[in-house]
């Protein structure tokens, strides 16, 4: 196991955690190790075994064990969220945990890049990184989509509840309900400065209605579906093009690793016998293992196609700049919520305020029969 405890950032939670780690080679029923692989000779027409360029027979290597393969990772994830989550209900918790990545739960929400220790170690001691700036402009947004979706939500819920109740014969309009609303307001001002705030208020909210030619109810509720679709259009742009910039950083970091450490393994093949291809082989672990991982993660993501380091940085450089620029367009469409939730509050005040002389003369009317 290894155990992080993270120092928090500005706003954030605690965030202590721990990695499991296990080997993928097998052990044998006497305690020793097993082997990871065995390798499986290809043979021609005559069961011949086939030998390469260089002489060395050709073989595939095949894993002893299914520990390396997605589906049982999947398996390992899920059992262990469901045992978490027995604790968690045992205690008495209403916490969960889920192992599925934000698409497969069904969250619309920017998922953040992985940053690894080094970066980790950086930010703790106060160094800005390029993945941790990314990660605080995810965070900031997701927890803004979360508030204006919230928000949204609501207002829809509150726009069908007021709807079918202004569908009533001689139901006044927006602007009278804010009349009304504003005017009951002033009668119980203390001072002229509350006067004045209520005035104020008063002429923002109209002044709001009359630039968007928001007369009525439908009107109202029209406007609410342009900016909850304008949201959700720059929502979306913006989880695409996150999606792409740590798709690119993958891509540029295995491309680099790939380019860098191919000549050791270009050396590995020139070696002809078996003891110094081992011996260049302890002494290059690493750089090795790195390059086999590059290797295999832009075989799978390229499917053919020539590894493109110098378009791949440009691509990524101008999808940061986009993604910075279309940020801060979500805190105008917030704004504009925050107003028709103000307008939300002196609607449902104001049809209160008439209902509640309706239902005392209902209930007098029902005592006199």
């Amino acid at each position: 196991l290894a155990f992080h405890s993270p120092e928090k950032e500005d706003g954030g939670i605690p965030n202590p955690h721990f990695h499991v780690m296990t080997t993928m080679r097998p052990l044998n029923p006497d305690g020793t190790w097993g082997q990871k692989q065995r390798r499986e000779y290809l043979l021609d027409e005559d069961g011949n075994r086939i030998r390469d360029k260089n002489g060395d027979y050709v073989f595939n290597a095949v894993h002893t064990t299914d520990w390396h393969e997605p589906e049982t990772l999947e398996h390992w994830r899920e059992q262990w969220a469901a045992a978490v989550n027995t604790k968690f209900e045992e205690k008495g918790l209403d916490v969960r945990i889920d192992h599925r990545s934000y698409v497969r739960q069904g969250l619309d929400l920017i998922p953040t890049v992985h940053e690894g220790a080094n970066v980790r170690q950086m930010e703790a001691k106060g160094i800005r990184t390029e993945k941790g700036e990314l990660n605080r402009w995810i965070k900031a947004t997701n927890r803004l989509m979360q508030d204006v979706r919230k928000k949204i939500k609501a207002l829809f819920v509150w726009m069908a509840e007021v709807k079918e109740e202004l569908s009533k014969p001689q139901t006044p309009n927006l602007a009278d309900l804010l009349i009304a609303y504003y005017n009951q307001r002033n009668a119980g001002a203390w001072s002229n400065k509350a006067r004045t705030g209520n005035l104020k208020q008063f002429a923002e909210a109209v002044n709001y209605l009359t630039e968007n030619k928001l007369l009525t109810l439908e009107d109202l509720q029209e406007r609410l579906s342009s900016v909850s679709e304008e949201f959700e259009a720059l929502s979306g742009s913006m989880k695409k093009k996150s999606a792409r910039i740590k798709e690119l950083q993958e891509l540029i970091r295995e491309g680099e690793n790939y380019q860098r450490l191919k000549p050791v393994h270009t050396e590995l093949n020139n070696i002809k016998f078996k003891k110094q291809r081992e011996k260049f082989e302890t002494s290059h672990d690493a750089e090795l293992r790195l390059f086999y991982a590059a290797r295999r993660i832009l075989k799978e993501k390229l499917d053919g196609k020539p590894i493109a380091l110098k378009a791949w940085k440009q691509e990524y450089a101008q999808l940061k700049t986009e993604y910075a620029e279309l940020s801060p367009q979500h805190k105008p469409l917030r704004e504009e919520v925050i107003r028709l939730r103000q307008v939300q509050n002196a609607v449902d005040t104001a049809l209160r305020r008439r209902e509640q002389p309706q239902e005392v003369q209902r209930k007098k009317h029902e005592m006199e029969l």
